[in-house]
């Protein structure tokens, strides 16, 4: 992660209120993953959960990340 990125991520974080929201979000659904992978054996149901669970984080990834792009004083 480059040294610029990481600023405007801090800076969002402090002072975008949706920035703040998807992080929490993107937590959220990373605590769930967690809890889900430390089983030994996921049922038919719990695979597809676990499935939904990585799109959904990805979805808030890509959306903070879009976040950043805009935020970027080249752009």
């Amino acid at each position: 992660m480059n040294a610029p990125a990481e600023a405007i991520r801090e800076q969002l974080m402090a002072n975008d209120p949706e920035y703040k929201r998807l992080s929490e979000e993107h937590a959220r659904y990373a605590a769930q993953l967690d809890r889900l992978t430390s089983k030994h054996y996921l049922n038919e149901q719990e695979q597809i959960e676990e499935i939904r669970l990585k799109k959904l984080k990805l979805r808030v990834k890509d959306q903070m990340e879009k976040l950043v792009q805009q935020s970027r004083p080249d752009n």
